[in-house]
């Protein structure tokens, strides 16, 4: 009996110590941030409490809490605001042992800067296959076929307008250059320098370019069979290419203010191609080819 009643005692002692001494889970976790950690939305969304199946909120259930996903601080990408540039793109002249064209349109060229005495196009045509005597005056003219379907149409456009355009000279080699330089010097020494160039420093040797005459200006300069002179300005012909010449892809190389850049005085018959987009944009802004070329390429070498 005293056994029973030991082991009785004993159990109901177990018991309450169980009872007061049982572990407080809720009170052992650290508690939740009144405050999302840096770098994180600040306020922290509670959900609502769990409910069974038919809807019914489970009594006394602590609520979740669910922390935003971090995300990554975008990277701020600087805006570059482009300064205004025309359309055309010319390409970079390079340095001295390339200063063979590879038949580029917009190769600078003046009395600084020269070409090769080697370089020569690749596609020269000969204009008399194409253009009347009483445009091309029997002249072996030859120009780059990329140019020639352009100056066709110019030439059959000014003649519709009842004009009587002439070709007076076209593609020079380095050597032709050469001669005509010295012709030039010996015929006309105060005039050479506004009637030709040094061989290498010649537009006509890129095959380009083109010196167009006029039967009006024998009259208007008062000399007979005259074929250059700056009054060609004045001829029908000289006005009509000064107003148009840019729609068919041909810019004048050297207007009146020219001559600082490019070292030659004012030709208003010397027209060489660069294509309608460039020719076009040199128009309507009022400046020319070298200009455009020694601001926007790197400025090229002197060989």
């Amino acid at each position: 009996m005293k056994k029973h009643l030991t082991l009785w005692l004993g159990t109901i002692l177990g018991l309450f110590l169980l009872t007061g001494c049982g572990l407080n889970t809720a009170a052992s976790l650290p508690p939740l941030p009144t405050a999302a950690p840096t770098g994180l939305a600040t306020a922290v969304p509670t959900l609502p409490p769990p409910t069974v199946n038919d809807g019914t909120a489970v009594a006394n259930a602590t609520p979740v809490v669910q922390l935003p996903t971090a995300t990554e601080e975008p990277t701020v990408t600087p805006t570059i605001t482009p300064s205004p540039s025309p359309t055309p793109t010319a390409t970079p002249i390079g340095p001295c042992d390339a200063r063979m064209p590879q038949d580029d349109l917009f190769t600078i060229v003046t009395q600084t800067y020269g070409l090769s005495r080697d370089y020569a196009p690749q596609d020269l045509v000969l204009l008399t296959d194409y253009l009347p005597v009483d445009v091309t005056l029997g002249y072996p003219t030859e120009l780059r076929q990329v140019a020639l379907a352009p100056l066709i149409q110019m030439i059959a456009d000014m003649q519709n307008a009842g004009l009587q355009p002439w070709i007076l000279s076209g593609y020079r080699s380095y050597s032709a250059q050469a001669i005509s330089w010295e012709k030039w010097n010996r015929e006309e020494p105060e005039r050479a320098a506004i009637l030709s160039a040094r061989p290498g420093h010649s537009e006509h040797q890129l095959g380009t370019t083109l010196d167009f005459g006029s039967p009006e200006l024998a009259g208007i300069v008062g000399i007979e069979d005259i074929e250059f002179h700056t009054y060609f300005y004045q001829t029908s012909e000289g006005i009509w290419l000064a107003e148009n010449a840019h729609r068919y892809g041909f810019t004048l190389s050297y207007p009146r203010s020219a001559q600082e850049l490019t070292g030659f005085f004012y030709e208003p018959w010397h027209y060489r191609y660069v294509g309608e987009e460039m020719a076009t944009f040199l128009h309507e802004s009022g400046t020319y080819l070298t200009e455009y070329q020694l601001i926007n390429q790197p400025e090229p070498c002197i060989p």
